[in-house]
C-alpha cells in the first residue's frame, strides 16, 4: 500500500506562487512513476502534472510554462511548485502513483489532498 500525504497548500492571489509537496517512503519514491491530480468539485479529478522514477516529465496544457513536478531525493518527496496562479487552478490537489505516463493512469488509494484556493 502506497502511502500519501501532500501539503503545501493554501490560500493564495492570483499571480502568486505555491510549493505543494507529497511525502512518500523510500521504496515508494525509488520506484514508482508519480503525479500530481486536481479536483474541483463536481468536476472529476484530472492529471496536472506527471513524473517519472528517472525524473521524466509532463504536463497539462494548462499547467505548462507555470508548474513544475520535481523529486526530492533527499527527503523522498514529489514536488509541484506552481507559479503565475489563476482563479482557475483552485482545487484540491493529489499525489497519486502513475502506471501509464502516456495517459496519466493512477493506480491505488487517494490521501487527503491539500486544497489550493486563487482569490483575490
Amino acid at each position: 500500500q502506497v502511502q500519501l500525504k501532500e501539503s503545501g497548500g493554501g490560500l493564495v492571489q492570483p499571480g502568486g506562487s505555491l510549493r505543494l509537496s507529497c511525502e512518500l517512503s523510500p521504496s515508494t519514491f525509488n520506484t514508482y512513476n508519480m503525479g500530481w491530480y486536481r479536483q474541483v468539485p463536481g468536476k472529476q479529478r484530472e492529471w496536472v502534472a506527471l513524473i517519472s522514477s528517472g525524473g521524466d516529465t509532463k504536463y497539462q496544457d494548462s499547467a505548462k510554462g507555470r508548474f513544475t513536478i520535481s523529486r526530492d531525493s533527499l527527503r523522498y518527496t514529489i514536488n509541484l511548485q506552481m507559479t503565475d496562479l489563476k482563479p482557475q487552478d483552485t482545487a484540491v490537489y493529489y499525489c497519486i502513483r502513475i502506471v501509464d505516463l502516456a495517459r496519466g493512469t493512477h493506480f491505488g488509494s487517494w490521501g487527503l489532498g491539500t486544497q489550493v484556493t486563487v482569490s483575490s
